[in-house]
């Protein structure tokens, strides 16, 4: 396995490819992120547009299940799946009290 390592909204994310398959853990900064917040933060749609036609056109999954709303909400635990990336969204890092 190769590790890489991708900067987006929340922070450094580990980018592991496995048979193929790229898979991301996006951190939370929230209690939710839109589904098309998501694909732009992670780089696999370059615009709002470009994640309006993905989604439009059938290529994106949440938990396994083909999604047509761009703007459904995500939690953590979820996993948002295109073609030869899988995304599992954790939730926000504690913050340590001072």
């Amino acid at each position: 396995m190769a590790w890489a390592e991708k900067t987006v909204l929340c922070g450094p994310i580990p980018t592991v490819r496995d048979s193929g398959m790229t898979q991301i853990e996006f951190e939370l900064r929230g209690e939710h992120i839109t589904l098309d917040a998501l694909l732009k933060a992670t780089g696999l749609a370059h615009s709002g547009g470009g994640a309006k036609m993905m989604v439009t056109a059938g290529q994106v999954q949440v938990d396994g299940q083909v999604e047509t709303r761009r703007g459904c909400k995500l939690r953590a635990g979820t996993v948002v799946a295109v073609p030869g990336t899988r995304v599992r969204l954790l939730p926000p890092a504690e913050v340590p009290a001072s």
